[in-house]
């Protein structure tokens, strides 16, 4: 008799989905039914409900899942809003008494019941007009657990979607349901459909069944889909910790390529890179409450000029430092060191006194939110994706200008003999200025990408300063394509060795191998050409 009640009460839905019956007055005579009385009157009470629902269906309904319904001494059901009180049956408002409200009466539900109710209200919206409210109904109807009563229901529901992600939704609710059935026949064709939906959720599922199911048959069936929802699983999460180096080794190219300028063509030790990244990062910050304020509307284009604007300002730091401070310090590393790590603080406290010592926030424009999913298990971050394009663009670009331009020839021809340089007419401090700056320019750029996956703060340069040094000392100084292949080696190692490690010790083991490397190659991957070695 139970089981007939629980399949009126999730079948009976099933038919406004498949015949659409006019709509009907919901009397009070049917809201008592469901109000009060045995469980299985009142389950049965809400399937001839759900079965032809209204707006007054609706609502009672919800308001019962959210347990706000009343009964008074006249056996009225009534509805508690902000506003009073409401009949269930006519909607009308409701004036009661003070003594007359403390008489109400709860209107009481078991979890057997309010499971049931869930399910009712999830079939309800599964005909909405609304995407989203279908999917989250699917999900209601799978996370309630599995009940063949609602097969029917299921049925109904995918036979008229058309949405994909709604659609599989669905049919995981169904096997799930099957799953459930007292018959092995159905619950085996569920085992076999289970295997075919890899998700973590068919995985968390399969695991509950397969801790319930006594039947051999389909235990087994259960087991091969487990094990190939899992093989799914871990290729999604490989291909995931591949995408995650490959962003970090990214993150880590921009910001070396600025310090394989400074210090790889230019020998300078600028320990202020950090803090010429954190001004490009607060740049950035800067130009989004610019439009925030005066260009809402064009809010999600802020990061075309953010990114010149970026660029311009840690340029322009940058320029101001070499000829201030580092033009009398070329050929003397330590005195450079000294000085520029100074320069870091006063920079450091600046931004503190300007903007606060807390982070701020940068919020990324609406095309670089959500992800784009691969596989089961594997989402690729829209933000991280744009932040591999955008390192890959500015590396192209910095190839072009070194190798083919003009700035790019004085500046090569800076770094191999300065005084043969001098002596064919190439500007030398000029071009110690601009290189200087370039790389500074390289470096706010970083910090604009930075802002888009992380905090924004005075300390933001402190993170990833060491990090920049060990990829271009082991790129080989002033290598290019050293740099290149060291940002992305030393972000899929790191990745690599924090699943096995932890995050720490993988950090430790990185610096240990750079160590050794550059004990045994002290040249970095890539050594400069000279003509000893041409000879």
């Amino acid at each position: 008799m139970n089981l007939i009640l629980r399949w009126l009460a999730a079948c009976l839905p099933a038919v406004i989905l498949v015949c659409a019956p006019a709509a009907h007055a919901l009397t009070q005579q049917q809201a008592l039914s469901v109000a009060q009385g045995e469980t299985d009157d009142r389950i049965a009470a809400l399937g001839r409900l759900a079965a032809a629902p209204d707006a007054r269906t609706a609502a009672l309904l919800q308001a019962m899942a959210d347990e706000r319904l009343k009964l008074d001494a006249g056996h009225r059901v009534l509805i508690t809003t902000e506003a009073g009180f409401v009949d269930a049956a006519t909607g009308a408002a409701v004036t009661l008494a003070p003594d007359t409200q403390s008489s109400l009466e709860d209107v009481m539900l078991n979890n057997r019941l309010r499971g049931e109710l869930d399910g009712a209200l999830a079939a309800l919206r599964l005909s909405s007009a609304d995407k989203a409210e279908r999917l989250a109904a699917a999900k209601a109807l799978l996370d309630s657990g599995g009940d063949d009563a609602r097969v029917a229901l299921l049925d109904a529901a995918i036979a008229k979607e058309q949405d994909r992600a709604v659609l599989d939704a669905l049919k995981l609710a169904r096997a799930a349901a099957l799953a459930a059935s007292p018959d092995a026949a159905r619950r085996l064709d569920a085992a076999r459909q289970l295997g075919e939906s890899h998700s973590p959720e068919t995985r968390l599922l399969l695991n509950q069944r397969l801790a319930d199911e006594q039947d051999p048959a389909v235990k087994r069936a259960l087991q091969r889909s487990l094990r190939a929802v899992e093989d799914t699983l871990a290729w999604g999460e490989r291909l995931g910790a591949l995408f995650t180096g490959i962003s970090l080794g990214s993150i880590l190219l921009l910001v070396a390529l600025g310090l394989a300028i400074t210090y790889g063509l230019m020998g300078v030790i600028n320990m202020a890179h950090g803090e010429l990244m954190m001004i490009g990062a607060y740049a950035t910050y800067l130009v989004q409450v610019a439009f925030r304020q005066w260009l809402p509307g064009w809010f999600d284009a802020y990061l075309l000029v953010a990114i010149p604007a970026a660029f311009l300002a840690s340029a322009l730091v940058g320029a101001a430092l070499e000829r201030t401070v580092i033009r009398w310090l070329y050929g003397r590393p330590l005195e450079t060191l000294l000085a520029t790590w100074g320069l870091s603080l006063v920079l450091m406290q600046a931004v503190r006194s300007l903007f606060g010592a807390q982070n701020v926030a940068v919020e990324s424009p609406s095309w670089m939110g959500g992800s784009i999913a691969l596989l089961p298990g594997l989402a690729l971050p829209a933000n991280r994706l744009a932040i591999i394009v955008f390192a890959l663009a500015v590396l192209g670009g910095m190839s072009l200008l070194i190798a083919r331009t003009r700035l790019g020839l004085f500046v090569r021809a800076v770094t191999q003999n300065r005084p043969i340089a001098a002596c064919m007419g190439v500007p030398t401090a000029r071009v110690d200025t601009y290189a200087f700056a370039l790389g500074s320019g390289l470096a706010g750029l970083a910090g604009c990408a930075l802002s888009q996956v992380g905090n924004v703060g005075p300390d933001l340069g402190q993170s990833y300063i060491v990090d920049a040094f060990m990829v271009v000392v082991l790129g080989g100084v002033g290598q290019l394509a050293g740099t290149v292949l060291a940002a992305l080696g030393l972000g899929l190692a790191n990745k690599a060795l924090e699943g096995v490690v932890g995050a720490v010790l993988a950090k430790i083991a990185v610096l240990l191998f750079i160590i050794v490397f550059i004990q045994k190659r002290p040249q970095g991957l890539f050594a400069v050409k000279g003509r000893a070695q041409e000879s």
